[in-house]
């Protein structure tokens, strides 16, 4: 199972040495850019299915285009 936790800067240091110091735990710290891009695609999974589902409306992708 792999878990994304959000770790205060202060706190993070001890945790990850609990976390390091169990055998069957690995861990990889993330870059904030990473983080971010890892936020910004669960979103945009989200949105996607909220649209498939028909519970958001989907916007013209010219209208989308042209706001770039």
């Amino acid at each position: 199972m792999k878990v994304l936790l959000d770790i205060k800067d202060s706190k993070a240091i001890a945790l990850l040495d609990v976390l390091n110091s169990l055998p069957y735990v690995k861990t990889i710290p993330l870059t904030e850019d990473k983080a971010l891009l890892m936020q910004e695609i669960k979103e945009a999974v989200e949105e996607m299915k909220h649209i498939k589902a028909r519970t958001k409306k989907a916007r013209n992708a010219e209208d989308f285009l042209n706001e770039l």
